[in-house]
């Protein structure tokens, strides 16, 4: 009878759990076990090809990302949220993407830093469930910040399926939304997995500017404008440079174009409100921000993680693409042309490389 009345507990704890994940502001909440066995041969044949490039902590993290209960003694479940984040007044991506002289900023990072949202209301899910349970909870919250593999466990609990650009996606809500864990001590009873639903679509496959989806479900981040332009510390490869196109931060072409994605559903979160119109912004006008305007406009953002220079970086190789366009205006490209020299004087190594592939406009 014990067992029986534990079991009874549990289950109803569980639905109080969905219930207070939607009240904090979640769109979905799923739970799952920590058997990520499968998911692990995927993960080391990734890891032996070098497609994480220079993210060595994925190598450090290799099994306690397999193993949930070996980073978090006790665990015995996962409860994984989803949270939309695209702003309802962001506009037209392509849009932006296509004018030369505009910066593309991944719709993900245009208001606040979603560590520092997430974080916040997965504790405060965690605080109410410990009100419940008492001394014997144990628990941890992660979002984005540990070896974790989301993904997976969002898969294995029902939220969505893993897309052929390895992203999570929703039959309701496509792929735009953030993913936080919740590692329990807790037998809470586990949802059931959902389908698969890309079928022979090769949308972001095609798509990809750099080719970095080598295969379905796999990508090659050395490839990835994500990666180049976010988690790479040096000069960017030159045969990727031309191929970033305007974007400055991230690159959410792969998503863009995927069917399930007319049913992404906007946030409500007014954290997640745009910010210094950074979701149609001239490649000038960032270029004219120095560091001090630029911390300061970056506070609580996740895009100040890549530091300035990274930044600048960025930006001059998204002016030498302007510079080689033929859309944009002679004005626009003497305007760039003057500053990008101006910079060559004072700018540190790692952007006076970028600066100088984009003013050699002649040799391409």
């Amino acid at each position: 009878m014990e067992n029986t009345d534990n079991s009874h507990q549990l289950n109803a704890l569980a639905k109080a759990i969905k219930i207070w994940g939607s009240e904090i502001g979640f769109q979905e909440i799923g739970i799952t076990d920590t058997d990520l066995s499968h998911e692990a041969i995927g993960l080391n044949a990734w890891l032996k090809n070098d497609y994480h490039g220079e993210m060595d902590y994925m190598v450090r993290g290799a099994v306690n990302r397999a193993a949930p209960e070996l980073m978090v003694p006790e665990t015995i479940r996962v409860i994984t949220v989803r949270l939309n984040y695209v702003a309802p007044n962001a506009k037209d991506s392509w849009g932006v993407i296509e004018d030369d002289a505009a910066a593309f900023i991944s719709r993900y990072a245009l208001g606040r830093d979603y560590h520092k949202v997430l974080r916040t209301k997965l504790q405060t899910l965690a605080d109410k469930i410990f009100a419940d349970v008492g001394e014997t909870f144990r628990y941890r919250v992660f979002t984005d910040s540990a070896p974790v593999m989301e993904v997976a466990l969002a898969t294995k609990a029902g939220i969505g399926w893993r897309g052929k650009h390895t992203l999570l996606l929703n039959r309701d809500a496509g792929s735009l939304f953030f993913l936080g864990e919740i590692y329990v001590n807790l037998a809470l009873p586990i949802d059931t997995p959902t389908t698969e639903h890309c079928g022979s679509c090769t949308k972001c496959i095609d798509i990809c500017p750099t080719q970095a989806i080598v295969a379905p479900y796999v990508v090659d981040a050395r490839r990835c404008i994500s990666y180049l332009t976010i988690e790479h510390k040096g000069a960017i490869p030159i045969e990727f440079r031309e191929a970033i196109g305007n974007r400055i931060y991230g690159c959410d072409d792969c998503q863009l174009v995927c069917p399930w994605n007319k049913y992404a559903v906007k946030t409500v979160e007014k954290d997640f409100a745009i910010r210094h119109e950074l979701d149609d912004i001239s490649l000038l006008t960032l270029w004219s921000w120095q560091e001090v305007e630029w911390l300061k406009r970056m506070e609580g953002s996740a895009i100040r993680r890549i530091g300035y220079q990274r930044w600048r970086r960025n930006l001059a190789v998204a002016m030498g693409n302007a510079l080689r366009s033929d859309s944009l205006s002679v004005e626009a490209k003497e305007e760039m042309t003057v500053v990008l020299r101006e910079a060559l004087a004072h700018e540190g190594e790692l952007v006076q490389e970028h600066v100088v592939w984009a003013l050699v406009v002649e040799t391409f």
